[in-house]
Order: structure tokens, then sequence, then C-alpha cells
């Protein structure tokens, strides 16, 4: 009697023990949360590797005499033609300028041949590569520079540009959380149709993106991992996503246990002795998958790999101990109105997913066959997706200095609007000035500062920004400029997408070889696996698809992110397997219980179908809310993934995977053991408890 009562004790301080080193972490890692907004970091060089010419002119010019130059173009214009007032106007304010700010050198006025626009160049050490003072000090020029009864002015270039995306990326944060909250919170009132319910998994996962910030802001300053707008928002909705996923399994399960055992705490016991295994598992592949991205050369792609594994692990954590802790606590009540009395029955009802399953195990095959050409003839509308994007056009709607670029382009056709960064050599800078005036598509060059060795020179290209004839220029200095670094914006737009391509080729073998390597240790077997990653790509190639036909003629974008391809391909793949898992899981579990193949796999479909689905919902929802945000590189990212988690969910591990496994019956498990021992006569599918 002793003993139990002990024993009985110690189940009670279990998960208030759970709950106090919850508080304790909490409370320790508070002061490092809030310092993740502090370095975050999103300027183009940001995003960039170390090995491209761009960076490394960017890295030099912050060595140089003043620091790295903010560069800006101070527009005015009247479409009926400037007037003498405008530019006495225009003269002043730049004047004012000159004299609150230390230039580089005095702007000069550069009029249109139609004379309706004149540009100053404006540039000015004063920042350095401090992100606030930058933000003070274009912010301050616009202030000054105004206009009024018809003069239209303008703030553009490459600083007021990385002003308007900062100011982008750090109204992200607040909304973004906040939304996806939101989202979250709706669909688990649906799903639970319960008043109190909803709220538990809610606020653990609310507690796991605090710590999931903290732990970010550690290996930022213990490892130097790159914290952008992209990533960070990125980890915030793998937490509330993949975090309410894990919470939807385990309640799920938990409630079926309820029925089964008296007390809320060997309920849970049961619950996480039944389904730990598979979350464990699925979020150990999403995070491998993520780590893959550590192999790329980009710099933001690299620092997400981190950020996300971060994003799931953390939520992994708090859905395995603190869900379960805080739920045993609350007890049965916890569930009103339904609650899952002791050795009560639930009401069996007809499952759509028993019928999906029923329909995918009379015609395996031509379902299969229907499914693939299905998926094939969505991939066709990759053919369809625009070029890469243009910083002009990366916003949903335009800032001051992406007006400025359009008013820019449309004055002055016949030349480049913004500078070609070249770094040389000090002892050979007349040598490099003379070889750049001599290249084809320069329209002007000129030397400027000078220090440690190294001599800037400012190019003008005689073609537009981002054009052609623009890229053409960038890439011949570098063909003809050996050991000079050639940089700007537009060139690092051109390293940007070189870089994505070269990614492309490294990471995605490597995420497609680890994953695998990771399912057939997992399900035993080589065919299931290969069926689940074959399962995803198509997915992927599905999803991206139907953004190729509704990027252009829908959203009306004029092109796509570069990493649109990768970070979208990893994100599928992982996260799909990670549905693969929990199916293949349950369809594994009933094989070794003894049922035959197609029993075992429709048993498994109905078993897990419902939570699944629910769970795809859930984080195609997360996913989907990047969709309202005014960066089309996110909108695109955000749509790609939402789109390949619901056909994954409802399409692909419905029908294809279900029908695969029921075509190949003990073959998929092919050549584990279970793909040798002898098949039991077919019996009458048992009825398991609904989800």
């Amino acid at each position: 009697m002793g003993a139990a009562k002990m024993s009985t004790r110690r189940r009670r301080a279990v998960p208030w023990l759970v709950l106090g080193l919850w508080i304790v972490v909490l409370a320790a890692v508070s002061p490092f949360a809030s310092k993740l907004a502090d370095v975050q970091r999103d300027r183009a060089v940001d995003y960039l590797p170390a090995s491209a010419d761009s960076t490394q002119v960017a890295k030099i010019q912050d060595r140089l005499p003043g620091g790295e130059a903010t560069q800006m173009v101070v527009v005015y214009h009247r479409d009926g033609g400037l007037t003498a007032a405008d530019r006495a106007t225009a003269a002043g304010q730049i004047g004012r300028i000159a004299d609150a700010h230390p230039l580089t050198a005095e702007p000069q006025g550069i009029p249109s041949k139609d004379g309706t626009t004149v540009m100053y160049p404006v540039a000015s050490t004063e920042p350095g590569t401090d992100e606030k003072a930058r933000d003070l000090l274009v912010n301050d020029v616009r202030d000054i520079a105004k206009g009024g009864n018809g003069l239209g002015v303008e703030v553009g270039g490459e600083g007021a540009l990385a002003t308007d995306a900062a100011e982008v990326y750090n109204s992200l944060g607040g909304p973004l959380l906040y939304t996806t909250a939101a989202v979250v919170a709706l669909l688990l009132i649906v799903i639970y149709r319960s008043p109190l319910l909803w709220l538990v998994p809610l606020g653990v996962a609310g507690m796991s993106e605090f710590l999931a910030r903290a732990v970010a802001y550690g290996l930022h300053q213990g490892f130097g991992t790159a914290v952008t707008g992209q990533s960070g928002g990125i980890m915030t909705i793998l937490v509330f996503g993949a975090g309410t996923d894990y919470a939807l399994l385990l309640v799920s399960r938990y409630r079926e246990e309820l029925r089964r055992a008296e007390r809320p705490y060997d309920a849970m016991a049961a619950a996480l002795k039944g389904c730990g295994p598979a979350v464990l598992a699925s979020s150990g592949t999403v995070a491998a998958g993520l780590l893959c991205l550590l192999a790329a050369d980009l710099n933001s792609s690299r620092g997400m790999g981190p950020l996300g594994t971060v994003g799931v692990l953390v939520a992994l954590a708090a859905m395995m101990t603190l869900l379960p802790a805080v739920l045993v606590l609350l007890g049965r009540r916890v569930f009103w109105p339904l609650v899952p009395r002791y050795g009560s029955t639930p009401k069996v009802r007809r499952s759509l997913f028993a019928a999906m399953g029923s329909s995918a195990g009379r015609r395996p095959l031509t379902v299969l066959a229907g499914g693939a050409v299905l998926l094939g003839a969505l991939a066709l509308g990759v053919l369809n997706l625009p070029g890469s994007i243009k910083q002009e056009d990366s916003f949903t709607s335009k800032p001051d200095a992406v007006a400025a670029m359009g008013t820019l382009a449309e004055a002055y056709p016949e030349r480049g609007t913004q500078p070609i960064g070249v770094i040389t050599p000090a002892d050979r800078a007349d040598a490099t000035l003379a070889t750049i005036r001599g290249t084809q598509g320069v329209d002007s060059a000129q030397k400027g500062r000078s220090g440690g060795g190294w001599t800037e020179i400012t190019v003008m290209a005689d073609s537009a920004p981002q054009s052609a004839g623009e890229t053409a220029t960038i890439t011949a200095l570098r063909d003809r400029l050996d050991g000079s670094y050639v940089g700007g914006p537009s060139a690092q737009q051109l390293d940007l997408k070189d870089t994505n391509a070269r990614d492309r080729t490294i990471v995605v073998p490597i995420v497609l070889v680890s994953v695998l390597l990771i399912l057939i240790v997992l399900l035993r077997s080589l065919v299931a696996p290969l069926i689940l990653v074959a399962a995803v790509v198509a997915v992927w190639a599905a999803a991206l698809g139907i953004g190729g036909l509704v990027f252009g003629p829908v959203f009306g974008f004029e092109g796509t992110d570069p990493g649109l391809g990768l970070l979208s391909f990893v994100f599928l793949v992982a996260l799909g397997v990670d549905y693969g898992i929990f199916l293949m899981h349950r369809m594994r579990e009933e094989s070794l219980a003894g049922a035959e193949p197609v029993t075992a796999a429709l048993t498994a479909l109905r078993t897990t179908g419902g939570v699944i689905a629910s769970a795809g919902l859930v984080l195609a929802a997360t996913f989907a809310v990047l969709t309202n945000m005014p960066l089309v590189q996110l909108v695109e990212l955000g749509f790609v993934i939402a789109v390949g988690v619901l056909l994954d969910t409802f399409l692909v591990r419905t029908y294809l995977v279900t029908s695969a496994a029921v075509a190949l019956r003990r073959k998929v498990w092919w050549p584990g053991r279970l793909s040798r021992a002898p098949e039991p006569p077919v019996r009458t599918e048992r009825q398991p408890e609904p989800v």
C-alpha cells in the first residue's frame, strides 16, 4: 500500500515538475529572445555567399576611408517638363542635404533628354554598416527633398531600397506571429469542437516560439548563424505549424487512451508510448532535411537550415513534455463538452477516409496511373514560371524607392541609373580604369576612394538596371578585370541567381539521399521509402507548376525569387515525408499485428487519415499566412508550400501511397522480414477508434 501511495505521489509530481522546469527555462532565456530582432540583417550582401564578387566589393568598401557608402538617387520629375523654379527648388534641397550630411562627392544634376526629370546621385559614408543609421539618413533625405504643385520628388537607389526592404522585414514579426496564431486558433476550435482545448496547444506553441527565438539568438552569437527576416519568419511558421501537428497527433491518441485508462496520467503515458516514436522519427527527418541547407553556398539559405531545425525541435520538445504535463493537470474536463469517459465507446461513424481507402483499394493501379497523370500535368506549369524577379518588382506594393526606379527607367531609357561598383588593387587603378572605359556597354567610369591597397571605381552602364544589356556589361567587366571585383545592386542580384542555381545542384541530391537513408532505417524497407520520396518529389513539381499557372496571370508577379525552387523543395520533401511516416508507421504496426496487406493499408489510412488531414490543414494554413505579406518572395514561397501540403495530404497520401501499398502488398516492405512473412488469410477489418 505504501509503495502504491508513493507511486501515485510521483505520478502527480511529474507534471508539476515538468511545468516548473519550463517556467524556469523560459524565465532564463527571456533576456535573449527579444534580442533576435537586433541581430537580423536584410541587406543583399547578407544573403550572398562570402565568395561572391559583390560580397567582396561590399566588404572592401567597409574598409575604405569613411566605410561603406550609402548610395541614393534623388529624382525630381514633372510630366509637362521641369520649370526653372523646379530646378532651383531641386538645387536648394540638394544643397541642404549636403550641408546636413557628409557626402563622398558634390551631387551633380543629370537632366533627362526630354526635360521632364533631373536626378542627383547622392552618396554618404555617414552610416557605415549601421542599418539603423542608414535608415535615419535615408529618411532625413526624404524629409528634406519634398515636392508639391505638380513637382514629384522620389528618393531611390540602393540605400533607399534597402531602407524600404528593412521596414517591410521589421514589420513582419508582429503581424506574422499574430496572424499565424489566429489562424491556428481558428482551425483548432473547428477541429476540437471545444471552447477550452484549443487554448492549450496554442499556448504551448507560443511558448515554443519564444524559446526558439532565444535559441536562434544563441546560434547567431555562438556560431555566426545568419538571421534574416525570411529565416526568422519561416522559423515562426514552423514552430506553430509543426508544433500544432504534433499536438494533434498526441491529443488524438490521448483521447483514445482516456477511454481505456482510469487516470489521465496513465492515459498520457500510453499515448506517448503509442505515437511518440512516430513523432520523434518524423520530426527528426524534418530536422535532417532542413540541416541539409548547411551545404548551400547562399548565406541566407545556409542560415535558414539551423533556424528551421530549431523551430521544429523546440516545438517537438514542448509538445512532448509541456503539452502532456498541462493536459494531465487539467484532466478530462479540458475536452468539454465532448469528454471521453473511462470505459465509454465512441460512436462509430462512416469515415470519409474509409470511403477514400476503399476506392483506392478496389482499383489501385488505376488510381496510381490517374494520380501520376494529374501530377505530371500540373508539373508542366513550371514551364510558365516567370523569370528571376527584379528588385523593383519584389514588393507587392510600391515603396518610394521602387517608384523612383520606375521614374528613372522611363526618363532615362538610354542609360543606366544604378552604379556598378568595381574594387581594384590601388597600384593598378589607372590601368583598370582604362580597361573599364574600353569595355562595351560602359557609359562612364571614375575613380573614387582609396585605402588599404584598394581603389573604388564607380561605373555607369549604358543600359537600364537589371536589363540584359547591363547583365552583359557586368559579365564583360568580370571577364576582363583580373584581380578586381565587380559588385553593386545589379551584380548582387546576378550573384544571387547564380548561387541559387549552384545550390540546387548540391543541396537537392543531399536532401534526397539523407531523407531516403533515414526512411530506410525507420521503416526497415527499401521500397516503402522510395515510394514516399517519389511521392513528395511529385508533389513539389506539381505545386511549383500550379505556381507557374497563377503567379503571372492571377497574381500579376513579374518574376520569381531565385531561391523559390530550392527552399520549396527542401520544405515540401521534409514536411511531406513527415506525414508519410505517420501513415507508414501505422501500416507497419498493423502488419506486425497480423493484418493482411490490404487490410493493414486501409486500416492505417482510416485511423490516421483524420488527424493527418487536420495536421495538413493547419500546416498549409500557417504557410498560407505568408501570402498576405508584402514581399513577393514570401508570397510565392508560402503559396507553393501551402498548395504542396494540401496536395500531399488529400491526394498523394490518401490515394497514391495507399494504392501503391495495396498493389504491392508484402513487397512494399522489401527486403525487410515483413516482405517475407506469409500472408494471413483475409479477415474482416477491425473497427478502430475514430480520430
